[in-house]
């Protein structure tokens, strides 16, 4: 005798895992794009030191030296990202699966599960691709590891870096060496606001944030960052649930990001990337 068992589908949805953005850490929104695609702003020569004329017996006119002019350039920064995704959720697929297909719920889903990284990414991208400093790529373990992060930091003092709001960027792999390390002792009491935008501990004057391996470049080593080297605006963020628009009949989603990132001249040298080898 043969029994016809029975099959449910539960209300629920197995959603994928994913990783909040560690970006704004890192990265500031300084210049403003509104009703301009492209913005340019100035970078300013500065004049010598003189040994004053005090006698007034040199050369010059001047008893403070010759006269120097300044040159002022400029760096010119365009949009290039124009993203956008639509999908429609039919009337009776949405009836006819317990309401999983939910305009709202799967919006949010492609926010987070596609946007979000391709803008993560991108932006981590262009960081380490115009990096001031690029050492030659290293074998990490966890007997180097405190000394590579150790000589980034001198690095960036002899750079001038501010010593405060740097960011030490890393996988969970090489996370798990700094753990590893017996050099390492990092400052884990870390404030719940600190935990929830990313940061695990602090190290050398600088917080550590983790970044899943799949938004890096191939080979990350760690990067460590001042937030005010990298722009990284988000112009427009649009996303739009049509209620039966025309041709269709349910829902249709729509969304549009306009974003960027860009590493200035002058401050490039706030960045460190190194890779591994």
């Amino acid at each position: 005798m043969s029994t016809n068992l029975a099959t449910i589908y539960l209300p629920y949805v197995d959603e994928v895992f994913t990783a909040e953005s560690k970006r704004l850490l890192i990265t500031n929104n300084d210049f403003s794009w509104s009703g301009a695609n492209t913005v340019k702003v100035y970078k300013v020569t500065t004049a010598p030191m003189n040994d004053y004329d005090r006698d007034g017996t040199g050369t010059n006119f001047s008893r403070y030296g010759a006269v120097s002019g300044l040159d002022a350039t400029t760096e010119e920064f365009t949009l290039k990202k124009d993203r956008s995704f639509t999908f429609a959720i039919d009337k009776l697929d949405k009836d006819e699966t317990a309401n999983v297909l939910v305009a709202s719920s799967a919006l949010a889903r492609q926010v987070r599960e596609v946007v979000i990284p391709e803008v993560d990414a991108y932006t981590y991208g262009v960081m380490c691709a115009n990096a001031g400093i690029k050492p030659d790529a290293v074998t990490l373990t966890k007997d180097n590891i405190y000394g590579e992060i150790i000589k980034a930091n001198t690095a960036l003092d002899n750079a001038n870096v501010p010593e405060t709001s740097r960011v030490i960027i890393v996988t969970p792999d090489v996370y798990f060496l700094m753990k590893q390390s017996s050099d390492i002792i990092m400052e884990t009491d870390i404030g719940s606001d600190m935990r929830l935008k990313g940061v695990v501990s602090n190290l050398d004057g600088a917080i550590v944030v983790k970044v899943p391996a799949v938004r890096l470049p191939e080979k990350f080593g760690f990067m460590i960052a001042h937030y005010s080297a990298t722009v990284s605006p988000i112009k427009l963020e649009e996303f739009k649930i049509h209620e039966d628009p025309v041709g269709i009949s349910g829902t249709l989603v729509e969304g549009r990001i306009n974003y960027d990132a860009f590493v200035l001249d002058n401050k490039k040298n706030g960045i460190y990337y190194q890779v591994q080898a």
